[in-house]
């Protein structure tokens, strides 16, 4: 049997069904039904896997919410989304009370001693004001639903929002068809191959973060063995590995970054052996880090690419990647991967264009409330996750970097991940960002924001002339900014919009 793990708390495959059931039959009393949304301002915790799966039971769409938003961004999403209830950590309430629209359901969860110290919370924010249902107690007055209303028409993620505000991805609810491919593709994607009861895992990563969620939801509906880290911290995931003797992780490339930069001492003091499958995604990973992961780690490290939109298209193993440095990989059978030139028209192997795809038969989507947008967002037949990419010649699919974060310098196009690739390979630099900020003559400049490593004394000439011994010149940042911290999304993800916003204010040009 299944269990999940956070703290000194353990919920079985078992027990999660009889929750789920209860807070169904109480979301349905607060008239929650099909096609409705769920709200969960949660980090990671038993009751984020209880009400997705209650809101699945009633035909409703979970839809996770980054809780690091702004008390605005945070209105937003409900408006946009239309969520009929808000399940929502206790200490997470206050900033954002006044942004839960009049008439919406507000259920508390009690934050659990393991989130309270990984962020520092105070004991008395822990606790659920008065006035509000606390969901522990709430779904206990509620007989289990005995009918489920039908195929869970699966989870609403909004995207992050890079340009304008985020989009509500929606999908049609599955057919059993459709739900069986959609498992084979990211189970497949996951390593979840084997029988559950083998699979261990850690999730590492925010679940209000499409890949982690369906990981994480995914890995519980098996019944495999989950553990929760609150926050993730290099060394107690190494800790967490040999302790539980894990399997299978999903992770991203900062993580890679944080784990290598722990002392050799530290590194050498985990037994890992348990790892079998380890897959990576999100973000391009230079391709230093992800060698020196496979020679920590062993042949375990593997590679997806595709999108909220999309789904997992593109696949790669160790094996492949150490014969094809830089590659994300192959596209999937059931996959249509393309690169198109702006008049979608298919590019020959080695020229840079657009990257779009489609898995066959998958469930349609649209995005929330604007169709619109949806329409846009197709070309060539195909969906575009907004990637900038090549294939070479022999069907290996390499990207270069986000088409929204491409800088057009003097009409020349220069990718950000490369220089950031470099960065990551310079001694004293712990993480970087590396974006276009507009120029008068140019009319975008290249702006590196770099942070050192602690106790390291970089100067921005520094930067620049070890730049200068890597990329071409015309590369080489005109601005650069050292920082102590990078604002950062709860995975380690760099938030590059709050970095380049300033710049860009009140300018014609989305960012």
């Amino acid at each position: 049997m299944g269990v999940i793990v956070s703290g000194e708390r353990r919920l079985t495959s078992k027990a999660l069904g009889e929750r789920s059931a209860r807070a169904a039959a109480g979301l349905k009393s607060l008239g929650v039904g099909k096609g409705d949304l769920v709200a969960l301002y949660l980090r990671n915790d038993l009751p984020f896997f209880e009400a997705s799966a209650a809101a699945g039971l009633v035909g409703a769409y979970p839809t996770p919410v980054n809780w690091h938003y702004t008390p605005s961004e945070a209105r937003y999403l409900f408006e946009n989304s239309g969520a009929k209830a808000v399940v929502i950590h206790a200490d997470l309430l206050a900033p954002i009370r006044d942004a839960v629209p009049k008439g919406v359901q507000v259920l508390l969860v009690e934050t659990p001693p393991e989130i309270a110290a990984a962020y520092g919370i105070a004991p008395e924010a822990t606790k659920p004001p008065p006035g509000f249902p606390v969901w522990d107690q709430w779904l206990q007055g509620f007989e289990p639903l005995t009918a489920a209303a039908g195929e869970a028409p699966g989870t609403i993620i909004y995207t992050s929002g890079t340009t304008g505000h985020p989009k509500g991805v929606r999908r049609a609810p599955p057919t059993a068809e459709q739900a069986a491919l959609t498992g084979q593709i990211i189970g497949r994607a996951f390593g979840f191959t084997g029988p559950p009861e083998a699979i261990v895992t850690v999730v590492t990563g925010p679940m209000y973060h499409s890949a982690p969620n369906a990981y994480g939801l995914m890995a519980a509906r098996l019944g495999a063995t989950v553990i929760l880290q609150p926050r993730f911290d290099p060394q107690e995931l190494l800790a967490l590995i040999e302790r539980h003797r894990v399997t299978h992780l999903h992770m991203v490339p900062i993580m890679f970054n944080r784990l290598l930069k722990l002392p050799d001492e530290v590194k050498r003091r985990y037994d890992l052996s348990s790892l079998k499958f380890v897959v990576h995604a999100a973000a391009p990973c230079p391709a230093p880090v992800k060698r020196a992961m496979i020679e920590w780690w062993g042949p375990v490290i593997n590679e997806y690419y595709g999108s909220t939109e999309t789904s997992a298209v593109v696949f790669c193993d160790s094996e492949d990647w150490l014969k094809h440095p830089g590659t994300v990989g192959k596209p999937w059978p059931e996959a249509d991967v393309q690169v198109i030139d702006p008049e979608g028209r298919m590019l020959p192997p080695r020229e840079v264009g657009e990257v779009v795809a489609r898995i066959r038969g998958l469930a349609d989507f649209t995005y929330h409330g604007d169709d619109q947008k949806r329409r846009d967002a197709e070309k060539a037949g195909l969906i575009a996750p907004g990637d900038i990419g090549y294939f070479d010649e022999d069907g290996f699919l390499y990207l270069c970097d986000r088409a929204k974060d491409m800088i057009i310098s003097g009409g020349v196009n220069i990718y950000p991940a490369e220089i950031e690739g470099e960065l990551a390979k310079m001694p004293g630099v712990a993480d970087c960002a590396v974006f276009g900020i507009p120029d008068e003559e140019f009319g975008e400049a290249v702006c590196a924001y770099v942070q050192p490593m602690p106790g390291q004394d970089l100067s921005e000439s520094d930067v620049k002339t070890w730049l200068r011994a890597h990329v071409a010149g015309y590369k080489v940042p005109k601005r650069v900014e050292l920082a102590a911290e990078l604002p950062r999304e709860d995975s380690g993800k760099i938030f590059k919009r709050k970095l380049r916003e300033p710049f860009w204010a009140g300018l014609d040009r989305r960012i």
